[in-house]
């Protein structure tokens, strides 16, 4: 009697157990969608083309940062190099889809207002890469920036470069501001004039000619654009570039054999053909502003206003200056995209 008693009484607890344990797998079954609702959304929109090797260093840091906190990121590009419009278009339905945040480059102080209040209307985090607004509401819409100061950048590419001047003799340069009217271009330009005006103060007796062109934004354009500049003036001492587009120039003096340093060239971000003209002699500056940390961190700030409460902040991504002598020690973390 008593073991008929225990077992129907083990019997029962049996029962209760694999009801408690089918209650128990219909709860995690249940939570999963809702864990998986709660992982943040992150759009990413840049103003420029996925053939630009610079941005694909940032989309990678970018990736890599969303993996890590277990993020939805989707990094659109535009179509064509430069597009205000179409990165306009790109945030607009990028918006509709209500994601936890938008990064986002904001070239032009302007264009971008109405798009940014709608986000922030939607409460939607929104950070900006890369460039920055410069003046205006855009300032106040965007929540923190990420990326380089220009201005001091430009500054010290100026000074450096100028540092290799010829001792003796007139200096002939050429500036070119690679997309006139958007803010990196036009802040860079100006640091770069400011560094050199620095150089025309300490050598007041020397002739230096300084002027400006519409370089381009793309490897073809600029080349052809300087190289009949230096077909004009073959006295020219120097070429600053407010990208990267300064290797396109590099390979325009080893075609026509003019040997490397007789011009001195300048410039921003360690693409693939930058360090390559680089090591050849032909590049003698260089300015990196770290494009794989310009999109691995907004996505970490995104991810601690979400999870910690914590404001998003300003991040100085720097203005480090490169020759070419270290050349060799970056060639890797090219190769693996994030330099």
């Amino acid at each position: 009697m008593i073991l008929t008693e225990r077992f129907h009484m083990l019997r029962s607890s049996l029962e209760n157990l694999i009801r408690r344990l089918g209650i128990l797998g219909w709860l995690v079954v249940l939570a999963e969608p809702a864990s998986a609702a709660k992982a943040l959304s992150i759009v990413f929109t840049c103003h420029s083309s996925t053939t630009n090797s610079f941005w694909q260093a940032v989309k990678l840091g970018f990736d890599d940062a969303c993996g890590k906190v277990g993020a939805n990121g989707q990094f659109i590009f535009v179509q064509n190099e430069g597009s205000i419009e179409q990165q306009v278009a790109n945030m607009q339905a990028a918006i509709a889809r209500k994601p936890d945040a938008l990064i986002t480059s904001l070239v032009d102080n302007n264009a971008f207002i109405g798009v940014l209040k709608d986000a922030r209307e939607k409460g939607i985090t929104v950070i900006s890469s890369n460039v920055d607004a410069t003046a205006g509401p855009a300032l106040a819409l965007r929540e923190a920036f990420i990326g380089q100061n220009f201005i001091p950048a430009g500054t010290t590419l100026g000074k450096r470069l100028s540092a290799l001047f010829p001792k003796e003799g007139p200096i002939r340069v050429l500036v070119g501001v690679s997309a006139p009217g958007q803010n990196w271009a036009e802040q860079r330009a100006q640091g770069v004039m400011n560094g050199l005006e620095e150089f025309k103060k300490a050598n007041p007796s020397r002739q230096v000619t300084i002027e400006k062109i519409d370089s381009g934004t793309d490897l073809a354009t600029v080349s052809g654009r300087v190289g009949t500049y230096l077909n004009a003036h073959p006295d020219t001492t120097a070429y600053f570039d407010m990208g990267f587009w300064h290797a396109g120039v590099a390979k325009v003096l080893k075609d026509r054999n003019i040997p490397p340093g007789k011009v001195l060239l300048g410039g921003f971000d360690l693409v693939p053909q930058v360090l390559e003209m680089m090591k050849a002699g032909y590049i003698q500056i260089e300015i990196d502003q770290q494009p794989y940390a310009q999109g691995f961190m907004p996505v970490m700030e995104v991810y601690l206003k979400k999870n910690v409460g914590l404001a998003p902040t300003d991040i100085d991504t720097g203005e480090a200056v490169i020759t070419p002598d270290q050349v060799d020690s970056i060639m890797e973390l090219s190769k693996a995209g994030k330099r």
